[in-house]
């Protein structure tokens, strides 16, 4: 069932077996609003069992790019495009979230970002990454870092 991401009264649906759920939901609203405030798109996820063609797309992103496999479990996903840019969030029981920025154009920007909610340990497969911290009213601290896409997806 599609859920429409309230960033004003943040909720755990759909993420309560994660053991940061209120963080990863406060990181979900925060992408909810900035998604809302930019680019007036509203911000809906679903169960990642529902989102089989998301999560290929983004773990062969990740596995082709840096040889990237996570170990958590996926709990939700969203694919959509604004403008001239395909994007793709997965939120992980861990606390995780990675987001597929991808213009469309040519010479456009393509990036995989990472997200790792408040109160979360940095995943064993991210170990490598430098992580830059970010306040955020609605997530606490957001430690985030990203790479830009080389290949065609």
């Amino acid at each position: 069932m599609p859920y429409a991401v309230d960033f004003e009264t943040v909720s755990t649906v759909g993420l309560e077996s994660s053991p940061v759920a209120d963080a990863l939901a406060g990181l979900r609203a925060n992408e909810a609003r900035y998604f809302r405030n930019k680019y007036d798109h509203v911000f809906t996820t679903e169960p990642a069992s529902g989102a089989r063609s998301t999560l290929d797309w983004v773990n062969r992103i990740l596995k082709e790019e840096r040889g990237i496999v996570i170990s958590s479990r996926p709990l939700e996903a969203t694919a959509f495009q604004v403008e001239d840019i395909r994007m793709a969030y997965v939120f992980y029981e861990n606390g995780l979230s990675v987001n597929v920025m991808y213009t469309l154009g040519e010479s456009g920007k393509r990036a995989v970002g990472f997200k790792l909610s408040d109160g979360m340990d940095v995943p064993e497969e991210l170990g490598s990454f430098k992580f830059a911290r970010q306040r955020s009213k609605l997530a606490g601290t957001i430690r985030g870092s990203y790479f830009v896409i080389k290949n065609e997806y």
